[in-house]
């Protein structure tokens, strides 16, 4: 009877929630500029080191390039593709769905899930440019 309750015990500490699975199944990659001077993007530098700062890295799987200087370069591919016009971007796919982010502040808050006011009122002059600051 004893080690009846303990393995119950057991398989309830070990459920995964659907966020969880969720997680697990998701793959994030992020797409970075390389200009036709062959500098890196000035923007794409910027949310490198934002990535860093938030210790978010170990939730991207894969970084590619779209370099201006090759159009067939795999992220030049992936914009065409998924009719994107900015870098960098982030690519989230699930087993339901792809979903590109071209505002990294929206893509930390929807899907790393770690956002600030600072975040959210940055978010929303990101994507109103017809707003300013007072």
């Amino acid at each position: 009877m004893r080690l009846a309750r303990t393995e119950r015990a057991c398989r309830q500490d070990h459920r995964l929630s659907a966020s969880d699975l969720i997680v697990n199944d998701r793959k994030i990659t992020f797409v970075k500029k390389i200009l036709a001077s062959g500098e890196p993007c000035g923007k794409c530098r910027d949310v490198e080191d934002r990535l860093s700062a938030g210790n978010h890295w170990q939730s991207i799987d894969r970084v590619v390039v779209a370099d201006e200087r090759d159009a067939q370069s795999e992220g030049m591919r992936l914009a065409a593709e998924l009719g994107v016009e900015r870098a960098p971007f982030f690519i989230v796919e699930t087993p339901d769905s792809t979903v590109t982010y071209t505002v990294f502040l929206k893509f930390v808050k929807d899907v790393l899930g770690a956002a600030t006011q600072n975040d959210d009122a940055q978010l929303v002059l990101a994507s109103n440019p017809e707003l300013d600051l007072l």
